[in-house]
């Protein structure tokens, strides 16, 4: 059992309600048109990597004759993603060894997935289990913009326990995080370098300011608890990384702490006490061809 992403790296929450954000299908087309694939047609797509599987469900709705195979070596995250998107297989396994046969999969996907694992072996295996004319689509988060409201800023005990984790984390060492990355350039070239062909890239902005009207009220809390999500989440990496310069009264303070915040940024947009903070996303997809 695999638990090491969702426990010391990026917790469930933190994927799958971003990702859920991200993959709204609001920005549908923004990715469709990207990915320049027949929603009509009858294709096994596999999505490496799924996480808690917010991509995936994604995939689904807008693919709906496809037959969709998501994998992700983390038991905690597959677990999950059965649970939350149905019509989905999902499997737990390794992008380095995919256990399935050669050409099997008319589409590869992945999602933030790329940066983490040495190129030959992520590259090779999508490769060799695509059929020939199959189509590799690789997602790349690039700097985006954040803005928070001004009710989120850290007091003096946040800071300090943050300085504190920052000076005795070595988790992105520990676990290869991010070992791999690519510039805008790099990318492609990477990809044309491991054998696909007709290499397109392109980039879709995912907006997400909960003041803005367009938006539903419903889609802005889930906006504002998905940053609530995250920002638990990663008080309990730091409990499971270093527990011993931790305490958990120390991280049930900081979670209170979170959440009356959070609560405060729900009530000011209930109020229409406008803040305007804002994430905007920018996803790079880079497209190529066996």
């Amino acid at each position: 059992m695999n638990i090491i992403w969702s426990e010391y790296v990026q917790g469930i929450n933190t994927l799958y309600y971003s990702r859920k954000l991200r993959f709204n299908d609001m920005f549908s087309k923004q990715y469709t048109d990207l990915f320049s694939l027949n929603p009509e047609a009858e294709m096994r797509i596999l999505e490496i990597g799924c996480g808690p599987g917010a991509l995936a469900g994604a995939l689904r709705r807008w693919y709906p004759k496809a037959e969709i195979t998501a994998i992700d070596r983390d038991s905690n995250f597959i677990h999950f993603a059965k649970t939350k998107e149905p019509g989905i297989t999902f499997l737990e396994g390794d992008a380095t060894a995919l256990p399935f046969d050669d050409n099997m999969f008319d589409v590869t996907i992945s999602n933030t997935v790329a940066e983490h694992i040495e190129p030959s072996r992520f590259y090779g295996e999508q490769f060799r289990v695509l059929k020939p004319g199959g189509v590799c689509l690789v997602l790349s988060s690039r700097k985006g913009i954040h803005v928070e409201p001004n009710c989120i800023t850290l007091n003096e005990y946040e800071n300090q326990f943050w300085s504190k984790a920052e000076r005795y984390d070595s988790s992105a060492e520990k676990y290869s995080v991010c070992k791999y990355p690519m510039s805008e350039s790099e990318l492609p070239e990477t990809m044309e370098k491991y054998g696909f062909r007709d290499i397109m890239t392109g980039y879709a902005a995912i907006d997400l300011t909960p003041d803005n009207p367009k938006f539903s009220s419903v889609l802005a809390h889930d906006m504002i608890n998905s940053a609530r999500y995250t920002a638990l989440d990663a008080i309990d990496s730091v409990l499971h990384t270093m527990p011993e310069h931790f305490t958990m009264e120390e991280a049930e303070e900081m979670k209170r702490l979170a959440n009356a915040k959070y609560d405060m940024r729900i009530r000011q947009y209930d109020c229409g006490e406008k803040q305007w903070d804002t994430t905007v996303s920018i996803i790079m997809v880079v497209r190529g061809i066996k």
